[in-house]
């Protein structure tokens, strides 16, 4: 059977959506399973979840003994559950709190393919899912425990079912009142999720059609008044729990300490002039980039058409306030990044133009080398001799992703193209995630540290030494994920009275003139047991982080004591 004969027997009915998510999960799981727990966010996240747990608290965040008042509390409630479900918060294990990432990834490529499907074709739904499953900006938030995979799924979920209901209008598949109630939901699980951005990219897309149009007769089909209740079902038990346990302390901490400073500058060193995003918008996208100067101009030639101009008022609006805000990180775009998908797929559908083609070639072939290009210089910066294979293996699968992809589509038929690029872009996205990248040994200093003290078996989960382990020097929230909440980060004051107490403690070179002072001020003495070196990546900067014990502490090696 030919390759058109299998698209369109793989995305009839429930099959589209369906091989859709399935082709996100593959695209997500092998960095679930293999990469360390990253910093910051996604270890602040995954350690609140796990002292929820601990502490049986299910409505106030907290990291350590500081309340996190930043997201609302639904991603913690989805990691709690997936814990509870396929580990346990004393296990530590990170890809337990990523798994509801990799679901929010797969219901966004599944309700991405849905979506489409109503203006374009069950063949076009299929590929534009797959396509945005793919992308290396969804595939890798997939494996990160925070929110953006799932508000990225919720949203694209909402804007699915709107745009069924804006397609019905239209002479397009009819609906029920079910797709108002999934609107609703999604809206509801998004807010729980990040706040207001689920909802903002669904009313922006609204107000843009009502402008364009002068008509908004449709939205009576969102039986708003059922909706909003359902959407406060779910959003306000919790809203009242955490406004009561906390006197109102959540909500300004949240809209004055997270929300303002973003709206007003850079925060945290993230800011960036307008077009940040859409600069980077061809190495997120990839391998879907070649299909992005088709996109644009089908976008502009076919604006009148109902499914094109939905995704434009889905696309551009929200866009624009993202390259209009101060601060900026790189997934910030990404509940767009479906309407994107869904302009490619609709591309798709007709003949591509010659200059379109190759612009698409010349610009998929760019990226991918420069991946590719990227890979060897972590590698010859971070990596070693023996990690040699797997970068040379990520770095030609990615490269593979942009020339052969470039070349199908400025030779043969669109199609191949897409279908080569999607499928050597996957590969080479899991040959990076989980081959290479958990090898740079260099810049996970925290497993390294959790492992150094297992090995002295120094770790307060095993039973043998005293807790807490006191950390001066380093104070990266993946450590004290992989150590556990009561981690105390002191000083050198603090890592004596550790040795003092017969405690481990992990003291950063700098920190180490200062830890033998305050050592002999308390008469105190401390065996070193292992070393390990390396680059906290959240800062550039290099550390040797040294791990110590009491000379009477059992077990564990003592190649050397302090006095």
């Amino acid at each position: 059977m030919t390759l058109q004969g299998e698209l369109a027997r793989w995305s009839r009915g429930w099959r589209g959506p369906a091989v859709a998510a399935f082709i996100a999960l593959l695209a997500g799981l092998p960095g679930l399973i293999a990469v360390p727990p990253l910093d910051r966010d996604e270890s602040r996240f995954a350690q609140a979840t796990a002292q929820m747990l601990e502490t049986r608290d299910f409505v106030v965040i907290r990291y350590q003994e500081e309340p996190r008042f930043k997201k609302p509390v639904g991603i913690h409630w989805l990691q709690a559950a997936s814990v509870s479900l396929f580990s346990s918060p004393e296990a530590r294990q990170i890809w337990a709190y990523r798994i509801p990432s990799l679901i929010g990834a797969m219901l966004a490529a599944g309700a991405c393919a849905w979506g489409a499907a109503a203006f374009f074709g069950p063949e076009a739904g299929l590929l534009a899912g797959a396509m945005l499953g793919t992308t290396f900006l969804l595939s890798t938030e997939a494996f990160i425990a925070k929110t953006d995979a799932v508000l990225c799924g919720a949203t694209t979920l909402a804007m699915a079912a709107l745009a069924r209901i804006y397609a019905s209008a239209r002479d397009g598949p009819p609906v029920g009142r079910a797709a108002a109630m999934v609107f609703w939901a999604a809206l509801g699980v998004a807010t729980l999720v990040k706040g207001p951005v689920g909802p903002m990219v669904a009313a922006l897309a609204i107000l843009a059609l009502v402008i364009v149009e002068r008509r908004a007769g449709w939205l009576v089909k969102l039986d708003a008044y059922w909706g909003l209740i359902l959407f406060l079902i779910i959003v306000g038990p919790w809203a009242g729990a955490v406004t009561v346990a906390t006197d109102g302390g959540f909500w300004s901490s949240a809209l004055a300490g997270d929300l303002a400073p973003k709206l007003a500058g850079g925060q945290e060193t993230h800011g960036a002039p307008p077009g940040y995003h859409t600069l980077l918008a061809p190495i997120l996208a990839f391998p879907m980039t070649l299909m992005l100067p088709a996109a644009a101009v089908a976008a502009w030639r076919r604006r009148s058409e109902t499914g094109v101009r939905f995704a434009l008022a889905w696309l551009i609006p929200t866009w624009l306030v993202f390259e209009a805000l101060p601060t900026k990180l790189v997934h910030y775009t990404l509940p767009a990044y479906g309407a994107l998908a869904w302009l490619a797929a609709a591309a798709l559908i007709q003949p591509l133009g010659a200059r379109v083609k190759w612009a698409g070639a010349a610009l998929q072939a760019l990226i991918g080398l420069a991946l590719a290009a990227g890979v060897f210089y972590l590698q010859s910066r971070y990596g070693a001799g023996r990690d040699a294979p797997e970068a040379g293996l990520a770095a030609a699968l990615l490269a593979a992703a942009g020339l052969v992809a470039a070349y199908l589509l400025a030779r043969k038929t669109p199609l191949a193209a897409l279908a080569s690029g999607l499928g050597l872009g996957l590969l080479g996205h899991a040959a990076l995630a989980a081959g290479f990248a958990p090898r740079l040994s260099p810049l996970w200093l925290s497993a390294r540290v959790e492992q150094a003290l297992g090995k002295a078996q120094l770790l307060p989960s095993q039973g043998l030494a005293d807790a807490p382990v006191t950390v001066v020097g380093y104070a990266e929230p993946s450590l004290v994920f992989e150590l556990g909440t009561d981690t105390e980060l002191g000083d050198a004051e603090d890592a004596a009275e550790a040795m003092v107490e017969h405690r481990p403690a992990v003291v950063e070179a700098r920190e180490e003139a200062a830890f033998e002072t305050a050592l002999a001020a308390d008469h105190a003495t401390a065996v070193r047991v292992a070393e390990v070196d390396g680059v906290d990546y959240s800062t550039g900067h290099k550390l040797a982080l040294r791990v110590y014990k009491a000379p009477d502490t059992p077990n564990g090696s003592s190649p050397g004591e302090m006095p």
